[in-house]
């Protein structure tokens, strides 16, 4: 690719949107992110690997400027602050940046919140357009969750998506936008993840290269299945690379990880074959031009693979769940006891009903006997029984749930143990070479404002979705270029 395209990543988190873009051919300008413990794994692989965290807390903290931060590329504080910075905003604007890109919390997003202050859910996405109104971008990027889709019936409303297609088609100069749901499985990543995005050209640029869009949502799927409403997958959407039929699965995605490190290269054959493709791209830091991929990792070298520490009886828990799961048994079957006030022997009836059909012994993945006969097993479940049963072991041959930002929502689908924050960052498509820093995990009350590893995993644009959707826009500037627009870019007042 001979052209660099300049980007701006908003609410950037730790950097999932921005990994996906450089790879498509996108060059950092800047990037603002409030959470220190997010920006800290931002710099760390974006900027320049931290040695000293005396040093990276001082540049993160109150005391230093946003045009301090600004220079280095990464701001470490509210949007807020930097729409207040009239120098930088000038600055911005005259650098002709090519994409705003990023992900404001907008589920309660209304046109009519503008004009309540007192409104908060709309107060971040109100300040992404404020920002691409004065910046002007020749593209927008806007990333959410598949939910805003959902429209507001109870209040007779649209959904917060429609409303904000709308609003970002008439900020500053006004753009041509697309609206998407993508399946983040459609595109390498082993998982399935839903999104929704707005892509969003600006209108100067759009009509001299002819750009049509349609007000319907593409989804991914279309791709494969057809849909009357498209005839042809829109200019700006991405195009998918893997079909329902060929998604990567959790067992292609983290086979090669050990407890300490990788598994040699011939202690299973599949690496040398089409299923060990994702888990060598992971290991392959070539692919990622970051100042943080130098080279291979050897086996010791691999970061954040820390096994978390169970008591017994959760690891006994964890095996029953992966026996259910291999027999068809719902997880909740824990519930029939922790539930029921009857007596003992109602109890134990109650489970087995639910257990008709079970294979025994009850073995574990593991190949710990859990229980020899029905008996025995309703008697152990009795035992365990919880009300909790939001806990669930993965299945190796199908693609990830929604990685979310709780450590212990997943089960490993063969060990009696939770997933690391690596193997979690596979299930996103991080490569090995990107490291999560700040603490691992935090406690309840403090995930209100704490940003910890597992979260900022949870919270990432896959690189890979990200890579596609970035390749899209990089292939419709690249024609804008190579056919300017007559509009010049007007110095802000």
């Amino acid at each position: 690719m001979q052209n660099k395209f300049k980007y701006i990543d908003l609410f950037a988190g730790c950097g999932g949107l921005s990994l996906g873009l450089e790879r498509a051919g996108f060059s950092l300008e800047l990037a603002v992110e409030k959470s220190d413990m997010a920006a800290e794994t931002f710099y760390h692989n974006f900027i320049e690997k931290i040695s000293d965290v005396a040093a990276w807390k001082k540049y993160a903290s109150e005391t230093s400027s946003i045009q301090e931060q600004a220079k280095t590329k990464l701001i470490v504080k509210e949007l807020e602050k930097v729409l207040k910075n009239q120098e930088l905003m000038r600055t911005l604007r005259q650098k002709d940046i090519d994409l705003v890109a990023g992900g404001p919390p907008c589920q309660g997003f209304s046109m009519a919140g503008k004009r309540n202050p007192n409104d908060a859910r709309n107060v971040l996405p109100w300040q992404f357009l404020e920002f691409v109104e004065k910046v002007q971008p020749k593209a927008v990027l806007i990333e959410n969750v598949a939910g805003m889709r959902q429209t507001f019936v109870k209040h007779n409303e649209e959904a917060p998506f429609e409303q904000l297609r709308k609003a970002l088609a008439q900020t500053g100069a006004g753009y041509t936008v697309q609206p998407v749901l993508l399946n983040a499985m459609h595109f390498g990543v082993p998982q399935h993840r839903p999104r929704v995005m707005l892509l969003g050209i600006r209108n100067d640029i759009s009509r001299t290269i002819g750009l049509e869009v349609s007000e319907e949502t593409w989804k991914s799927e279309y791709e494969f299945q057809g849909s009357f409403l498209f005839e042809k997958r829109p200019a700006l959407a991405p195009r998918p690379t893997h079909s329902p039929e060929n998604v990567l699965s959790v067992g292609k995605a983290i086979w090669d990880l050990a407890e300490n490190g990788y598994k040699a290269k011939g202690s299973d054959k599949r690496y040398l074959g089409q299923d060990g493709a994702f888990a060598r791209d992971c290991r392959n830091s070539s692919l990622w031009p970051l100042p943080s991929a130098s080279g291979e990792l050897r086996t010791q070298e691999l970061k954040n693979h820390v096994f978390r520490n169970h008591a017994d009886q959760i690891i006994l828990r964890f095996r029953l769940y992966q026996y259910l799961r291999d027999n068809g048994i719902p997880s909740r079957v824990l519930n029939i006891p922790a539930k029921m006030t009857s007596s003992l022997s109602s109890k134990l009836l109650a489970v087995k009903e639910v257990l008709w059909g079970a294979a025994f012994p009850a073995k574990s993945p593991d190949g710990v006997v859990l229980a020899r006969t029905p008996d025995e097993l309703a008697q152990l479940i009795v035992d365990l029984g919880t009300k909790k049963h939001s806990q669930r072991p993965l299945k190796l041959n199908e693609p990830a749930p929604t990685v979310v930002s709780l450590p212990d929502d997943f089960v490993h689908p063969t060990e009696p143990r939770t997933l690391t924050v690596r193997e979690l960052a596979r299930f996103q498509s991080f490569p090995d070479f990107f490291e999560f820093r700040a603490k691992e995990t935090t406690g309840s009350m403090r995930r209100r404002f704490e940003v910890p590893q597992y979260t900022q995993v949870g919270n990432a644009v896959p690189p890979l979705l990200a890579y596609a959707v970035g390749k899209a826009f990089y292939d419709v500037l690249s024609r804008a270029a190579a056919k300017p627009s007559k509009r010049s870019v007007r110095k802000a007042a």
